[in-house]
């Protein structure tokens, strides 16, 4: 409870930068609707019409108001609330962060544990050297390779779109979640491997071996499970990052998310949704951020949330 309300100020302060950042970008947004040719008259009706020959403290509070009785507004370019352009779309950008999360999980243990065990020979080498390629590869590049080879050349995966069946959805995920789980995974593997390699010379491991436990045992259990702590707050930190890291792999994937809807509605300065989109990503991290923090907590009963 203590960290919910330690939020709060954090949500008003991405709130209050948001709106001001947004009115400093150039354009009108009620020209932008109603085309170059429109008559000054029809301009400055729609501008009277949507608040914006209001002052800037005025919009601000209205918009405070209407956000404190759960209305994000409406669009001015989709002429539609929203929470209705929002709602549909976090579904698809929420399933492609945890689908994200889990590859990126499945991959780092492994080749963290792999290379831990064989450090300064060659299996640790080619793990090290693969995660420091990793760090170098920008997400839209490798999420057109990705296409190119698996979609195109060998078939296997749909170029783009989202489907409209389950198992659609999750086949249609596959690519763009490798994708963004390659963004995170060399931080988590290097950070898992050093952890790994300080619990290996600790005594209890020593004496897990003498008891004569098998190796996969005791790299597992005993020894990944106690330096597991840290990656997972890094890999909270790295999945905050990826909730708004999605709004490239969405544009790159063609998925209707709500990276999508941001990119779009900053094109026509739409300031009701790029306000609410927004504020959705910030209280994501939040919550990621919680969870991390109950997480690590319930790993290592040493730690407290102070």
């Amino acid at each position: 409870m203590r960290r919910i309300l330690l939020s709060i100020p954090v949500v008003l302060g991405v709130v209050v930068v948001t709106f001001l950042l947004l009115r400093l970008i150039p354009g009108d947004p009620a020209r932008m609707v109603l085309g170059p040719h429109a008559p000054e008259s029809a301009v400055a009706a729609l501008r009277r019409q949507l608040g914006l020959n209001l002052p800037i403290w005025r919009q601000f509070w209205a918009y405070l108001y209407a956000l404190a009785h759960g209305n994000l507004g409406t669009s001015i370019y989709y002429k539609a609330p929203v929470a209705s352009l929002i709602a549909p779309r976090l579904a698809l950008t929420g399933s492609l962060v945890l689908v994200a999360t889990f590859f990126a999980i499945v991959i780092t243990v492994p080749l963290a544990a792999f290379a831990a065990t064989r450090q300064d020979r060659p299996g640790d080498h080619a793990v090290r050297l693969f995660s420091l390629m990793g760090l170098g590869m920008p997400k839209f590049w490798l999420g057109i390779i990705m296409i190119i080879f698996f979609s195109l050349d060998l078939h296997w995966f749909p170029v783009g779109g989202y489907g409209t069946t389950l198992w659609q959805h999750l086949y249609s995920l596959v690519l763009p979640g490798l994708c963004a789980a390659f963004a995170i995974v060399p931080v988590l593997i290097r950070s898992l491997r050093v952890g790994m390699l300080e619990v290996l010379g600790a005594d209890y491991v020593a004496t897990a071996r003498a008891k004569g436990l098998r190796p996969s045992r005791v790299t597992f259990v005993h020894v990944a499970r106690n330096a597991l702590v840290p990656t997972v707050t890094l890999l909270g930190i790295n999945i905050a990052y990826l909730i708004g890291g999605t709004v490239v792999i969405e544009r790159v994937f063609a998925l209707n998310g709500l990276g999508d809807l941001m990119l779009s509605s900053i094109g026509v300065n739409d300031f009701p949704v790029v306000q609410g989109v927004t504020l959705v990503y910030a209280l994501g991290v939040i919550v990621v951020i919680l969870i991390t923090d109950l997480v690590t907590a319930r790993l290592d009963p040493r730690i407290r949330l102070k």
